[in-house]
C-alpha cells in the first residue's frame, strides 16, 4: 500500500496514542495490526520501535476486545482538531 507523507504520519501518531486501538487505525486507514507494526519498525529507530513495542505489549486500550466496556471513545477530547481523522468527529 502507498501510503502519503501525512497518512504514514498519522498512522505513527495514532499508534503511539495508548487509547486509540489497532482497530480504529484498521478502519481508517486499511492496515491491519501487523502492518502497523511493520510500518513503525520501518519509521523509527530500532531503539524508540523498541521502546514502543514494549509500551503496547500488553496494553488493554490498543485492543478493542480487550478494552473495558466503559470505554466508548478511542481518542483524546483534543484530537478533533487533527486533520486527516476521518473517524472521529465527535
Amino acid at each position: 500500500m502507498n501510503l502519503s507523507y501525512q497518512e504514514t504520519d498519522r498512522i505513527v501518531q495514532m499508534a503511539w496514542e495508548d487509547r486509540t486501538p489497532f482497530e480504529a487505525i484498521e478502519a481508517q486507514f486499511g492496515l491491519p495490526e501487523k502492518e502497523v507494526i511493520a510500518l513503525m519498525r520501518k519509521q523509527m529507530k530500532r531503539s524508540s520501535f523498541e521502546m514502543w513495542r514494549k509500551r503496547m505489549n500488553g496494553r488493554l486500550t490498543k485492543h478493542k476486545a480487550l478494552r473495558n466496556d466503559t470505554v466508548e471513545r478511542f481518542h483524546c477530547s483534543q484530537q478533533r482538531s487533527i486533520s486527516m481523522n476521518k473517524i472521529a468527529k465527535g
